[in-house]
Parts: structure tokens; C-alpha cells; sequence
């Protein structure tokens, strides 16, 4: 039986062809590279973000879902919230000796 996922197809323009075939672009996902080659680059930014500083890594190279995991890491072991989307960690505060330190603990050695 064909897959029926009605979700996939929103935003579609229905069809009277009985020969249609539906198709999605699906997105490559990206290799993550170990933790030694990755160059993870932190900083502090204040800038359109209201006043409010935030600790930013940038240069995350490796899928969403391992993006995710790191995030959380940090976010939990300095007890801050945040986010992370497009190969960046936002941490909510100044905590950029603190996240340096943690990210070498784990094994990201070309941290800066």
C-alpha cells in the first residue's frame, strides 16, 4: 500500500491525472565530523538581541539532531537556556570562558 501521509503534500494543488506521482525534496543530511576536527569558534554578542547578552558557538559542522544534543549540554551545565539552529549554539548569557572549558572537557580540542 502507497504511503497516504497527507502532511507531506499540504500546500499542493490536487490533481485529476491517475498517473500523478507525488514527490518530496528531501534534504541530504550532513555527516557530523568528530569532535577533534570540529573548529568551534566562541564569542559574545550583544547586538539585536534587545540589550541581552549571549554567548554564541558558531561552526558546528554535523546534523540537526547532534546540533541539538550539544546544545543541550551546554545549556544544562550552565543552567541558561538557549537555542540552536543553522550550525549555531545561542546561549543566553556571558558564559564564554565557562562553555570553552566544558566543549575542551568533551573533546572538542580546536575550540577557540
Amino acid at each position: 500500500m502507497a504511503k497516504n501521509d497527507w502532511k507531506e503534500r499540504l500546500n499542493i494543488v490536487y490533481s485529476t491525472n491517475p498517473d500523478f506521482q507525488y514527490s518530496t525534496d528531501e534534504k541530504e543530511e550532513i555527516e557530523t565530523l568528530p569532535k577533534q576536527q570540529q573548529k568551534l569558534r566562541v564569542s559574545i554578542e550583544k547586538n539585536h538581541r534587545g540589550g541581552k547578552t549571549v554567548t554564541v558557538i558558531k561552526n558546528f559542522t554535523g546534523s540537526d539532531d547532534d546540533l541539538k544534543e550539544l546544545a543541550r549540554l551546554l545549556k544544562t551545565r550552565c543552567g541558561v537556556g538557549g537555542s540552536a539552529k543553522d550550525g549555531e549554539i545561542l546561549i543566553q548569557g556571558d558564559f564564554k570562558q565557562k562553555v570553552i572549558e566544558l566543549l575542551k572537557n568533551e573533546g572538542y580540542t580546536q575550540t577557540k
